[in-house]
């Protein structure tokens, strides 16, 4: 992926990076925001249980965070999220 000219020269612009560190950081967002639902609701899942919150606590947090993702993801219910989780 090749990021958008425009959109690297509006960093360079408005932060101070070189182009190629600017290009870097697009695309480092961009493979961020590309991780598949089922993906970021197992990372989130692990990650917040080592914090020490119980699954439905836990649940909880990850559908509120995929209300405010920059694609949104559908609303899924805690038992949605527990079968992507356990299957």
């Amino acid at each position: 992926m090749t990021p958008d000219a425009h959109l690297v020269a509006h960093l360079v612009g408005s932060t101070g990076l070189t182009a190629p560190e600017a290009a870097r950081v697009i695309e480092d967002v961009v493979a961020f925001h590309a991780e598949s639902l089922e993906v970021y609701v197992r990372r989130r899942h692990a990650e917040l249980r080592l914090t020490g919150l119980r699954n439905p606590e836990v649940f909880a947090a990850i559908a509120s965070e995929l209300e405010h993702r920059v694609v949104a993801a559908p609303r899924l219910s805690p038992r949605q999220l527990r079968r992507i989780v356990h299957g």
